[in-house]
């Protein structure tokens, strides 16, 4: 290893004042260690708020021991897998600390996600238990015979609101709004069953280590097929580190009033979120404040009236819808210090009003499910690239990597590759896929981005295009291989080929070129068939019927002239 000095690494020379260059990943023994420091030396104060209750260090601490207990008492073993499928709920952070806490390794899925798309994570994983929102049992009841998932815990979105809320919320989301279709699944038992039955059983607290497997986070495969990150403790531990340097930094040099609080708006099942919302939220002692829809701008808004908050974490569509509503002006920014963007390229107009609106600037950062997730992020010091994706982290490592495996000089354009106390294990039961983004050589052990970049002579790295054919709707990856897999399955399809084309909403969007076998097939007929087998980011916008698509002279058929196409007609 070089020894790391700014002589050595150009971005050094542009650290923030009090940014070390390395981080301890050893500093807490695992996420176990970290949680419950935190919920000692913090009990009193608020961790989360949602739908207008409040949830304690103190009672996050309690709820997560006492379903950490009930866990090990239906005979889940340390280093099963549990996988939690629900939005931001007050939930969320007592099922995942509490799985944490019982040493399972947790698998977060997408509540939107399609029966076919549960299916394979949950068989792929090996889950066997899951925390499942009541509203998605029925896709749930459809596939468990094919998984291994033995111990099923519902939970509705009213649980954790107390006495009357809850049962007004699930009887207004149950039969009002009509959220939850009929299921029927055999032995399941309740969340509140579950935490009650934990409340009278003695916890024991398992031997965790650093190297063990906190969460296994699916990411989108170049094959189509999803493959899961396997992130240790130590690998989120690093992470958390990193991201405590960089942000709290900037916040010992800003005169702010009240508790650290954090806009939770993005997913905690999303890593970005799960990392800064979930895991730095605990360490600080901050309080998280979490959308559990936040499509719904008008209550996204009355709820940002409610606080003064210090972070806000988010992507560039999230920003923009915000930024388009009016009313979002009239929100109090006094206290806002640090709004980092991240899981899809920052638009300079978005960041410009952002920052005209708030006061506060808006930067970019950058990472992967792989990744743990955070690689680089702009400085906070106002000395910020607009157009790049920053600096690289504390303990971090970023480099550009020619086609034919030779690291390239400063300002040439190639492969960012990674190093770092971050970078995953690797691909769940796939060593035939981590082979193939894993190069090690004299310097260590490198992860391939698949992104393509160059490197600055400040040591500011910029995305330029990609080495996949992957498509990156509203920060979540878009595989057009999985696309193509799927409508290729719907009757009357004779060939297809996916792209992205662009889209000033989402970024891009997911467009097909279909070749039809039955004259009879429609448009509506094709949408349907997505629909009912896609979660809806990945469902095609755009469908275009073609009598052939353009192939190689050996028959792979070429969607980079697709690309070419709809980008020229972008031009014009």
């Amino acid at each position: 290893m070089i020894p790391i000095s700014k002589d050595t690494y150009p971005w050094l020379k542009n650290y923030p004042e009090g940014i070390p260059y390395e981080i301890n990943p050893d500093a807490y023994s695992s996420l176990l260690e970290m949680m419950e420091s935190s919920f000692r030396e913090h009990a009193d104060k608020p961790a989360y708020t949602n739908m207008d209750k409040k949830l304690t260090f103190g009672q996050l601490d309690e709820l997560s021991k006492n379903f950490a207990a009930y866990l090990q008492s239906i005979g889940l073993k340390q280093g099963d897998r549990i996988a939690l499928q629900m939005p931001n709920l007050l939930q969320y952070p007592v099922v995942m600390m509490g799985s944490l806490r019982a040493g399972l390794t947790i698998v977060n899925t997408n509540p939107l996600y399609t029966p076919r798309e549960m299916q394979h994570q949950f068989k792929d994983s090996g889950a066997k238990a899951i925390v499942i929102l009541a509203n998605f049992a029925v896709n749930l009841e459809k596939v468990i015979a094919n998984t291994n998932i033995e111990h099923v815990i519902i939970t509705e979105i009213g649980d954790m609101l107390g006495f009357p809320k809850k049962l007004i919320v699930n009887a207004v989301v149950k039969y009002v709004k009509k959220m939850v279709p009929a299921y029927h699944l055999k032995n399941t038992v309740t969340l509140a069953h579950a935490l009650s039955e934990g409340s009278g059983i003695t916890y024991q607290k398992p031997n965790v280590s650093g190297i063990d497997l906190a969460f296994i986070q699916y990411t989108g495969g170049t094959t189509g097929v999803s493959k899961g990150a396997m992130l240790t403790h130590r690998n989120l531990i690093a992470n958390v580190e990193g991201i405590n340097e960089w942000l709290m930094s900037k916040m010992r040099t800003s005169e702010t009033t009240g508790q650290l609080t954090l806009i939770a708006a993005l997913p905690l099942y999303h890593v970005f979120a799960m990392t800064i919302n979930g895991l730095c939220g605990i360490k600080w002692g901050a309080l998280n404040v979490m959308i559990t829809n936040p499509k719904d701008i008008p209550a996204f808004i009355k709820e940002l009236k409610k606080h003064t908050f210090h972070i806000f974490p988010g992507l560039n569509t999230l920003f923009n819808g915000l930024l388009n509503n009016p009313e979002f002006a009239s929100v109090d920014f006094s206290n806002l210090r640090i709004t980092i963007a991240g899981g899809m390229a920052l638009q300079k107009i978005v960041a410009e009003r952002w920052e005209k609106v708030t006061g506060c600037p808006l930067v970019e950062g950058y990472g992967l499910s792989e990744t743990s997730p955070v690689l680089s992020v702009n400085p906070l010091d106002g000395k910020h690239k607009q157009g790049t994706i920053g600096l690289p982290f504390p303990s971090t490592e970023m480099r550009i990597l020619s086609e034919d495996n030779k690291w390239l000089p400063v300002g040439e354009r190639g492969e960012i590759c990674a190093k770092g106390p971050q970078i995953m294990l690797g691909y769940y039961n796939r060593p035939d896929e981590t082979v193939k983004v894993i190069l090690e050589d004299e310097s260590g052990r490198w992860f391939k981005t698949g992104d393509i970049g160059i490197e600055d002579p400040d040591g500011f790295f910029k995305i330029v295009d990609r080495k996949k054919d992957m498509i990156l709707v509203s920060g979540f990856n878009v595989y057009p291989n999985e696309i193509e897999d799927v409508v290729a399955q719907c009757p009357g399809v004779a060939e297809v080929a996916c792209v992205g084309i662009p889209d000033e909403k989402s970024g891009e969007m997911v467009k097909i070129y279909v070749v039809k076998k039955d004259p009879e097939l429609t448009e509506e007929k094709v949408k349907a068939f997505c629909k009912e087998n896609l979660t809806g980011y990945k469902c095609p916008r755009q469908i275009e019927f073609r009598k052939e698509l353009p192939k190689t002279n050996v028959g792979k058929i070429l969607r980079r002239a697709l690309r070419e196409e709809e980008m020229a007609k972008v031009a014009h």
